[in-house]
């Protein structure tokens, strides 16, 4: 079973950035998949954020973090990154990573699976 571990969240002011990670655990090579991030906020649907494929050649990002946020991978350190710029309060949410199957790009939501435990993000104002 594969299992996913994020981490980075914490609290930040508006404007400012952090930066998550995905770690896979066990004898799981991320490198094999599409990864997706996703956010939820409290009384509101998940939400996509970004994706990469696992040749990190493509990224795919939703509208509301486009030119703020950034994914990337280390396939050598088994990690995904979202680096988060600019944040603001409306960033405040749980933020968590996800499988997609590594031969369809763009992956439709529902197809991602594997899904980590999360990590709070709070942006104040």
């Amino acid at each position: 079973q594969v299992q996913l571990v994020e981490s980075g969240g914490g609290l930040v002011q508006a404007g400012g950035s952090l930066r998550l990670s995905c770690a896979a655990s066990g004898h799981t090579f991320l490198s094999i998949y599409v990864v997706g991030w996703f956010r939820q906020a409290p009384g509101k649907e998940r939400e996509f954020v970004a994706a990469i494929r696992s040749s990190g050649g493509s990224t795919d990002y939703g509208d509301s973090v486009k030119g703020r946020f950034t994914i990337s991978r280390d396939n050598a350190k088994n990690t995904v990154y979202l680096q988060m710029n600019s944040l603001k309060p409306e960033d405040t949410a749980i933020y968590y990573c996800a499988l997609g199957p590594s031969l369809r790009w763009p992956v439709a939501h529902s197809d991602y699976g594997n899904w980590g435990q999360g990590t709070q993000v709070t942006v104040s104002s």
